[in-house]
């Protein structure tokens, strides 16, 4: 085992393309991007890009051409496909599909699950990539508790009224961060007849995952979290309900033979992968993952500990803020903190943050709304601060000033409500980049153009 170093969070632990981007701010000048919207979209990490740069030269038609280019395509793709089965310990026999994200990885799961006629259990406050997709076919909606324990306990009654034949259930909150523990989730569901999913979105950026250790059936995830944003994620686990689904996508490739009466269908991943696949996004997803699987053994795991820390006492030592949790004995937790302002509205809170600080956080309901709704009881939703392996203790402490000030002081500006419910400063004396000035000329952001009816100016 690799031994684990020490960690110093006051340094980011790997690079990232545009660390340190200089943004304007109110009032004139730049500062330092603060990206702590790492939960929403990560940046692509320098060993990333530096892949993708490697291929791009060498673009071919994948699986499908003689000319050199095509044959190197093809060996980059199937190579980064067994990256990335074995950064979550795929067994030998796991298939890993290509596929655009986590959200399109559990709807192939789901089809694959309603052609068994099997039902799916899963919890109500999931995200809704790990909620939508099974409502397609039988399932059952257990609600959360306020304790993890209770919610397990849901669980296993659920699973014990009557046969199902998946478990689905999310490694680590998108809202607050907390872990659930799944190999004990995974035994449960074994124990009743059941395979269990992982939407490991969130978790698979954190912690190291492994399908062959845990007994895990099947785990979905995203290339966007996981520093490799160039739409591209994967679903890995057993074959055999993967080999009997209906094709994800009908088309090229996806098939052994085509006759005017009928289909032979090719086995997975092809089965699942129709039409030209996604040859960068492989790429940078598997770059991804072999560069996270190079950090010492807990090291990444132990950054983020001491920067979440620093972060929660530092919120909930500000006067009026409030840091919310799904479950009262959750003993494990990522890099990401929700909390609200009180008398401040989250969207105008990370306008602020955007607009003065330069500081990127996420508002809402995150695409949790029961989450926010029956269980934080936060129908108006939240600000979510999320760490990672590019995050350094100057990014927390940045976010913690900002608050501050905030809350003592409160905005520098007027702000202005817009028509789709986000936030802006009524007046913006901020050099834009030119994007956001054209879609305002040309209606394309809501946010501008209702600013820009409330008398907002460009300064470009």
């Amino acid at each position: 085992m690799t031994p684990v170093v020490p960690v110093v969070p006051s340094r980011p632990l790997l690079p990232v393309v545009g660390a340190d981007l200089p943004l304007p701010v109110l009032g004139g000048g730049t500062r330092r991007h603060v990206h702590l919207d790492l939960a929403a979209t990560a940046p692509a990490l320098r060993a990333v890009a530096d892949a993708v740069t490697a291929a791009l030269p060498w673009s071919g038609s994948v699986h499908r051409g003689a000319g050199l280019p095509s044959q190197v395509a093809t060996a980059r793709y199937e190579e980064a496909r067994r990256e990335i089965g074995t950064f979550v310990g795929a067994r030998e026999d796991d298939v890993v599909v290509v596929v655009r994200n986590t959200t399109d990885a559990l709807n192939l799961l789901a089809s694959a699950v309603a052609a068994r006629g099997g039902e799916v259990v899963v919890v109500d406050v999931e995200h809704h990539a790990n909620l939508l997709p099974w409502r397609t076919g039988a399932h059952r909606l257990v609600p959360a508790a306020t304790t993890v324990q209770e919610t397990i306990a849901r669980i296993a009654a659920e699973l014990a009224l009557r046969p199902a034949a998946l478990l689905a259930v999310t490694g680590a909150s998108n809202v607050t961060g907390e872990v659930l523990p799944l190999e004990r989730l995974t035994a449960l569901a074994h124990a009743h007849g059941a395979r269990i999913a992982v939407d490991a979105a969130q978790l698979a950026p954190h912690r190291r995952i492994s399908l062959a250790a845990s007994g895990v059936d099947y785990v979905a995830f995203s290339g966007h979290k996981l520093y490799a944003p160039f739409g591209a994620g994967a679903l890995v686990g057993r074959r055999d309900w993967l080999d009997a689904a209906p094709p994800h996508l009908a088309g090229g490739g996806a098939v052994v033979e085509v006759r005017s009466d009928g289909t032979d269908w090719a086995a997975a991943p092809q089965r699942h992968e129709g039409g030209t696949p996604n040859l960068v996004g492989a790429v940078a997803l598997a770059a991804a993952c072999r560069t996270l699987a190079a950090l010492p053994e807990g090291a990444l795991e132990a950054h983020e500990r001491a920067l979440h820390a620093r972060l929660l006492t530092g919120l909930e030592a500000l006067p009026g803020v409030a840091v919310h949790r799904l479950f009262d004995d959750a003993d494990d937790a990522i890099g990401v903190v929700a909390f609200t302002v009180d008398g401040l509205a989250p969207g105008l809170v990370s306008a602020v943050l955007a607009a003065e600080h330069a500081i990127s956080v996420r508002d809402g309901r995150f695409c949790a709304h029961i989450a926010l709704e029956r269980v934080l009881r936060r129908p108006e939703g939240a600000v979510r601060a999320s760490l990672g392996a590019c995050s350094s203790l100057a990014d927390v402490e940045a976010l913690l000033a900002a608050v501050e000030r905030l809350v003592t002081e409160g905005p520098a500006g007027e702000y202005v409500r817009c028509d789709d419910g986000t936030w802006a400063p009524a007046r913006d004396d901020r050099t834009l980049p030119e994007p956001l000035v054209a879609g305002a000329t040309a209606g394309g952001s809501p946010c501008t153009a209702a600013a820009v009816d409330a008398a907002r100016v460009l300064t470009v």
